[in-house]
């Protein structure tokens, strides 16, 4: 298997990332789709996974360090792509000059956060039905 990961624009891929996002929170996690694609998706530089030049995940980075829209499609999971995903965020961010890195991740991705060296830094909550904490990750220069 090929895999690399782009880094882009909405717009260069906007069906492949809409497919992806819509599979994993729309469909599989019932987030409502009107609150899925959003407004600050334009702004934001996005990562785009392809294995054998199939869209398999993606997540997107806004101006101010919120990393957002992390999705691995399902038959697609356990196989690294997300942390692949994570280190091109990551390498943006370096690229932007960002002292660090932020999100709020679903309770049950707290794990995978950790195991990439990120923090919990404030209480649960919920958006869009789901339970989050907001977790941060300080960069290295």
């Amino acid at each position: 298997m090929a895999t690399k990961i782009v880094r882009c624009e909405l717009s260069s891929y906007y069906s492949d990332i809409r497919t992806i996002r819509e599979t994993v929170f729309v469909v599989e996690q019932g987030v409502p789709i009107e609150l899925e694609m959003d407004d600050r998706d334009a702004i934001c530089t996005h990562a785009l996974a392809l294995v054998d030049d199939c869209p398999t995940g993606t997540a997107r980075l806004d101006t101010d360090g919120k990393i957002g829209r992390l999705a691995v499609l399902p038959r697609f999971r356990g196989q690294g792509l997300g942390q692949l995903i994570m280190q091109e965020i990551e390498s943006i961010a370096q690229d932007h000059q960002l002292p660090y890195l932020w999100c709020h991740a679903q309770k049950t991705a707290v794990a995978f956060y950790q195991a990439i060296g990120y923090k919990i830094t404030g209480p649960d909550f919920l958006e869009a039905g789901i339970v989050h904490c907001k977790m941060e990750k300080t960069l290295l220069p």
